[in-house]
């Protein structure tokens, strides 16, 4: 876990150079930004080089896609390639090497009104129908470190969820809530 002043430090580093990982791995020096995610509703798990040699790579992003599926429909849905890109910027600032745990990625929209009806914390309009949202945690980082980390980026809203154990992103209007 980081305490504050190294997490200030990297935090100050991810808004310097958002692409720059303090560890720069074989993958970042050949130009590539890997992703490594597990889906603990499913069990899968995927690297998947989703850029190189100065562009997406579809096969990878859809690879992607499928692993952050809604598991009760099983449907897919191409998720905002934004969402990745600060996935990875996430990877790089904690340098780890552990995959993304994903809680939640896509939802049909009759997934998420059946969430609705059981939870109070699951939003009617949500970014998730809209492949604009993921729920994510990573091992051995502290959910309030992630939470502080992706709030540092500005890049969309932010919710954290510590009773639940994850830190919600999207590419919507930059905002953010606890849960």
């Amino acid at each position: 876990m980081l305490n504050r002043r190294h997490f200030l430090q990297h935090a100050a580093a991810l808004a310097a150079a958002p692409l720059i990982s303090p560890l720069v791995n074989a993958s970042a020096a050949r130009g590539e930004r890997v992703l490594h995610a597990y889906n603990i509703h499913t069990g899968e798990m995927v690297s998947a080089t989703f850029w190189a040699d100065g562009q997406y790579i579809d096969e990878e992003l859809q690879a992607l896609d499928i692993l952050v599926r809604d598991h009760r429909a099983n449907q897919v849905i191409a998720m905002q390639v934004e969402l990745y890109e600060n996935m990875y910027q996430l990877q790089q600032l904690f340098n780890n090497r552990e995959p993304f745990y994903i809680i939640s990625g896509y939802r049909a929209p009759a997934t998420n009104e059946g969430l609705r009806a059981v939870s109070n914390g699951v939003a009617e309009h949500s970014l998730h129908t809209q492949g604009r949202a993921i729920d994510i945690r990573i091992p051995g980082v502290s959910h309030r470190d992630l939470h502080n980390a992706a709030l540092q980026m500005g890049n969309g809203g932010v919710g954290y969820y510590p009773k639940s154990g994850f830190v919600h992103i999207d590419t919507g209007r930059v905002r953010h809530w606890t849960a």
